[in-house]
């Protein structure tokens, strides 16, 4: 049956096209009805004046409340209200693990166009409010209006070091739990639809007359999914799917899938979705549900016009936003009363612990509806579903995907087509060349983790992710042969979907796909069984990414480290040197000389125990390098004198001559002007033998002014 595709007006801020950003924002449903009162709670809130930072707008809300999917809409309709551009990050990854602030602000500082070259890379002081990512966001969002919008925050530690100290500028963070530790956050909790609301996503959804044409069993399926739009839009899904199917039977089918789950004594049943039965059992003293009641949430399913009340409560009491009961809500988390700031600055209290990630119970109404639609998925579309858990980010298109299953790019194509359909896949916004993008919900990750592990072999999901690494290693290639055709030749052509056109086409791929390309390649590294593949991976991108002329050094580093890793791992000192090398360089780049000499000396450990004179002196030149910048002239001569005399046991001349002068450079720091001098004119008849003209003109000029400082009296 046809799917209908109306969607909600968008509200004030429909001329917000021109906004640069808005195409960063999950696609977000097709569908999208009710939330009014969250909307206006939203905006309301958005309106109030704010004092010396940037106002804090929290959504919270159970995995499967819609709570991103509202706060995309809510973006779109103020949009027009922050010209300079819409910001977007998730700040949990999908398996629920936290995304480090300081990997967040560079993400967001590339987003906003500005230069992050000057800005020191990690490991130079603690991640925080602190590190110099943080504080160069907060500095490049001073004076413009710009609307952030951070989804899935795990914390409050994740949230504050990005605030920035700019009333002009908004931030709407979604969270599944409270967020304790900023003053002042009103939050909007998200419970489930009215009824209303989910009567008219079903019939939007399923289309046609069944939902009209039976409005008690409409009204029992929303009440069975807890009007949770989640849950709402896989039944829908699985009612388009079996046409012969009555809404009450969905109904009972659901109630019947989610008291299976809680019952004691099923051994999980099917909403355990593969877990061992000592975990689908209630814990003690719990009673498990009746059928016809699969949960709190779907006994009595919140109405919308109730969004706002939680948050008013929790102003007046001082309580968290998990105080609030209901089992649509946040999980809840008992918190303490805020303090009043003790200044204007003080609007951050210290930094909590990290939360862990809200767990979607087994009596949930949303496993229930994702067991019943898993079911009855063909063979090869629950391979596809199974498979995209081990896709980078869990993000795939046609190219990821043909490589996870082994199939024909078309083929990948329309399954992926066919899952989004079903609900089971979330549409991310195109690429760069329109190729369509699909996402594993970070509900339903966990569950398709342990179906994954449950029905696949260990042998076959190896090979799935050998044949990714593969498939990304040719692209990357190719994409470098395209944009460097002088660089030596490519892999061989690739199908005709999956090949790259052009150098444009290989520069947007590579960009846009940098962050998925960098999971995978830390993904693999970290499982260390595939590190022949992660390897070549991680040279084609340390080839390729230079190439597009916007390669960050954060991610240059990161492979570099991680290049390291491997080398350790197996036991290779010489291109473990060399990977210290190049992020000691990295570092003493972007000013960063105390880490960049620990680099250096890490280096020097490694090449002695690899016999390599060259990298042995490669580390005491760097070394040497840091010292001097540090101002410590004594050391710098040192570490120079060292590096000197091992280029003269290997014969390296022009080597020779640039030491001279910088061990001179050292000598004159410390007023040695006789050693300086000396040094110089050593320097001088190297390059005299040499034949190097504009090397002994720079030398020389660097001894006249020696020698006129000295007559000076200086």
């Amino acid at each position: 049956m046809a799917r209908k595709t109306v969607t909600m007006e968008a509200g004030p801020g429909a001329s917000a096209e021109r906004v640069p950003g808005l195409d960063r924002l999950p696609a977000g449903p097709a569908l999208f009805v009710g939330r009014r009162t969250e909307l206006a709670a939203l905006r309301a809130a958005a309106a109030r004046p704010a004092e010396g930072r940037s106002p804090v707008l929290v959504l919270a809300g159970r995995p499967g409340s819609g709570r991103t999917a509202l706060a995309v809409r809510f973006a779109v309709t103020v949009a027009a209200q922050y010209p300079d551009g819409v910001l977007f990050a998730r700040l949990s990854a999908p398996d629920g693990a936290r995304v480090a602030p300081a990997r967040v602000a560079r993400r967001l500082l590339e987003q906003l166009g500005a230069d992050t070259a000057g800005v020191p890379l990690p490991g130079t002081v603690e991640d925080g409010r602190a590190d110099p990512a943080c504080v160069a966001l907060r500095r490049a969002l001073a004076g413009r209006r710009v609307l952030l919008l951070l989804d899935d925050v795990r914390d409050a530690g994740q949230l504050w070091p990005l605030l920035a100290d700019e009333p002009g500028c908004l931030v709407l963070a979604t969270t599944a739990g409270p967020l304790t530790g900023i003053e002042d956050i009103d939050p909007v909790i998200l419970g489930g639809l009215d009824r209303p609301a989910a009567a008219e996503l079903l019939g939007d959804l399923v289309g046609g007359t069944r939902i009209s044409c039976d409005p008690v069993g409409a009204a029992d399926l929303a009440e069975a999914c807890g009007s949770q739009p989640a849950a709402l839009r896989l039944m829908a899904g699985r009612l388009r799917g079996n046409a012969k199917l009555a809404v009450t039977e969905a109904a009972k089918e659901l109630a019947r899938a989610v008291f299976e789950a809680s019952a004691p004594g099923t051994g999980g049943g099917a909403g355990a979705a593969g877990r061992p039965a000592e975990e689908a059992k209630p814990e003690k003293g719990e009673k498990a549900e009746k059928p016809g009641k699969p949960g709190t949430a779907a006994a009595k399913p919140e109405k919308s016009g109730k969004a706002a009340k939680p948050a008013q409560a929790s102003r007046r009491k001082g309580t968290g936003a998990g105080e609030e009961p209901g089992a649509t809500g946040p999980a809840p988390v008992a918190t303490p009363p805020a303090e009043p700031a003790r200044d204007p600055a003080a609007w951050v209290r210290p930094e909590p612990e990290p939360a862990e990630p809200v767990p979607v119970p087994d009596n949930d109404p949303l496993v229930g509806a994702f067991t019943l639609a898993y079911a009855t998925l063909p063979p090869a579309q629950a391979r596809m579903l199974r498979a995209l858990t081990l896709a980078p980010a869990q993000c795939a298109d046609l190219r990821t995907a043909s490589a996870l299953v082994g199939c024909p790019a078309p083929e990948a194509a329309g399954t992926l087509a066919a899952l989004a359909e079903r609900e089971l896949l979330t549409e991310e916004p195109p690429a760069a060349d329109g190729t369509a993008r699909y996402r594993v919900p970070g509900r339903l990750h966990p569950r398709l983790v342990r179906l994954r592990e449950r029905e696949d072999r260990p042998a076959e999901i190896e090979l799935a992710r050998a044949r990714l690494l593969e498939r990304l290693v040719r692209l990357t290639e190719s994409a470098r042969a395209l944009l460097d055709p002088a660089g030596g030749p490519g892999p061989d052509p690739l199908p005709g979907p999956l090949r790259l056109a052009s150098a444009a086409h290989a520069r947007q791929w590579l960009l846009g796909e940098r962050d998925l390309l960098l999971g995978a390649v830390a993904d693999a590294i970290g499982q260390g069984d595939l590190d022949g593949s992660a390897g070549r991976l991680v040279t084609a991108l340390l080839r390729a990414l230079p190439l597009t002329g916007a390669a960050a050094p954060a991610d240059l580093y990161r492979l570099h480290e991680l290049v390291l890793t491997v080398a350790e791992r197996h036991g290779r000192p010489r291109r473990a040197s060399a990977a210290l090398l190049n992020l000691g360089d990295l570092q003493a780049a972007a000013g960063g000389w105390a880490q960049a000499s620990g680099h250096y000396r890490a280096a020097l450990e490694h090449a002695r125990s690899a016999d390599d004179e060259a990298l042995c002196a490669r580390a005491l030149e760097g070394a040497a390098g840091c010292h001097r910048a540090l101002g410590d002239a004594v050391r710098a001569a040192d570490w120079y004198g060292r590096a000197l005399g091992l280029r003269q046991s290997m014969g390296d001349q022009a080597a020779e001559a640039r030491l001279l002068a910088r061990v001179a450079e050292a000598h004159t720091a410390q007023r040695r002007f006789e050693e300086a001098e000396r040094e110089y004119r050593a320097s001088l008849a190297v390059l005299r033998r040499l034949g190097d003209e504009h090397g002994r003109e720079a030398v020389g000029t660097a001894l006249a002014e020696l020698r006129e400082r000295v007559v000076a009296g200086w």
